[in-house]
């Protein structure tokens, strides 16, 4: 019987920004289905536990469930929802054709250019590279004029313990 995902498992060239993804169920296996869009960002960091306790009184531990069950009392899971939220903030902002509109010192307009038009010769950039350094001039020279942080992070989940 032939696999669909595993005959070919690649729809994307490493060099543009990914349009495509295998539709994936909830226990993480593949549907067969593709889908037309980027895959959004499910990263999962996990929270260990602390390896000593006092004696004292034990304080009783809230496990903050991500509505998954990934979360225990022994291991917690926290979503990096945020990446999602940036991840589109940066596309809207490259999808800006006029320069002038991308509220970045000459230096960077100059770098971007380059990076988004230049014929590359035998080595060439991988996308991955390019919207790692967009993000960082993003966060850096764009986000500061046009986004609180309350707006950036409204609607994704933090887990924090202290």
């Amino acid at each position: 019987m032939t696999n669909p995902f595993f005959d070919h498992p690649i729809l994307n060239s490493p060099y543009d920004c990914p349009r495509r993804h295998w539709e994936l169920d909830k226990d993480g296996q593949p549907t067969q289905q593709i889908e037309e869009t980027r895959r959004p960002a499910k990263f999962i960091t996990p929270i260990p536990k602390p390896k000593k306790r006092k004696r004292s009184a034990a304080q009783v531990e809230i496990v903050f469930d991500e509505g998954m069950g990934l979360s225990t009392k022994d291991q917690q899971y926290d979503p990096t929802s945020i990446i999602n939220e940036v991840r589109s903030r940066v596309d809207a902002w490259r999808s800006l054709t006029n320069s002038n509109h991308w509220q970045v010192t000459p230096e960077t307009a100059r770098l971007l250019q380059h990076w988004r038009h230049h014929t590359f010769g035998s080595i060439r950039p991988f996308f991955c590279q390019i919207e790692a350094v967009e993000t960082a001039i993003w966060l850096t020279e764009v986000a500061p004029w046009f986004v609180s942080v309350p707006e950036l992070v409204s609607g994704c989940t933090f887990h924090a313990h202290f």
